[in-house]
């Protein structure tokens, strides 16, 4: 029995077809779509106030970097554990993106609803790949 590479499962939103396995992070959806949710959140926070330059806006900037980055760390990581390790630490800086962006709504520095939206579809994203890879036979 050939068992499905995790890669090119989550490449097809966790349906096990064909489509052959992602051979860099960047091929990965879960990433693509965490690195667009980064590119949001620098376009979000510029209009911030710039006595939060070190405060919020850092905080919500790094914790939002941290999902793609640990994504493509554990990418290559050979180990089933260790991939789960970084998706695990790639959660937890999304759940801290998530309260970040409360954080900013409730002090009225914009309308955080579409990136809370692409946050969701992230979440969704990365907990299905992190359940591929667990569940594999890697």
């Amino acid at each position: 029995m050939r068992i499905q590479n995790p890669e090119s499962r989550i490449q097809n939103g966790g349906s096990a077809s064909a489509r052959p396995a992602a051979k860099s992070f960047e091929d990965l959806i879960v990433w693509q779509k965490a690195h667009q949710f980064v590119l949001s959140v620098y376009r979000f926070t510029e209009s911030f106030p710039n006595k939060e330059l070190y405060g919020l806006t850092s905080q919500l900037r790094r914790a939002a970097v941290s999902i793609p980055a640990n994504i493509a760390e554990g990418f290559k990581k050979r180990d089933k554990a260790d991939k789960a390790r970084f998706l695990n630490i790639a959660q937890s800086s999304l759940e801290e993106c998530r309260y970040h962006l409360i954080l900013a709504s409730d002090l009225n520095y914009g309308d955080a609803s579409p990136l809370k939206l692409q946050l969701s579809e992230v979440s969704k994203l990365l907990e299905a790949y992190a359940r591929a890879i667990l569940d594999s036979g890697f």
